[in-house]
């Protein structure tokens, strides 16, 4: 979880650190494969499949394929440094810049 929360606190301030626990929950057994646990920037199939299976299913956006797939380049123009793009750290900047992070917050 340390290692998460770190690679998020490089590209994020004020973390939300229930928020990324949820996101590690969320994305479960994915994330003991290194292919799975990271996103890749130049393969439009991965990008259609977090927009599709993410940002549409999990985080319910209604907005366009085109509104979308700005915020994902935006995304990825943020950790353009980073070549092993964290498939924790992503999800969260996306949530984050939806502002839907408490989705991944435990239920009381």
């Amino acid at each position: 979880m340390a290692d998460y929360l770190a690679d998020v606190k490089k590209f994020a301030s004020n973390v939300d650190e229930e928020a990324v626990a949820g996101i590690v929950r969320h994305l479960g057994i994915a994330l003991r494969s290194r292919d799975a646990s990271l996103v890749s920037c130049s393969d439009p199939t991965e990008l259609a499949r977090v927009r599709d299976g993410y940002c549409r299913k999990k985080l319910a956006l209604p907005d366009s394929d085109d509104a979308v797939d700005a915020a994902l380049q935006s995304v990825c123009e943020k950790m353009k440094a980073d070549r092993t793009k964290a498939r924790v750290t992503f999800y969260y900047l996306l949530a984050e810049h939806y502002g839907k992070l408490s989705l991944f917050h435990k239920k009381k």
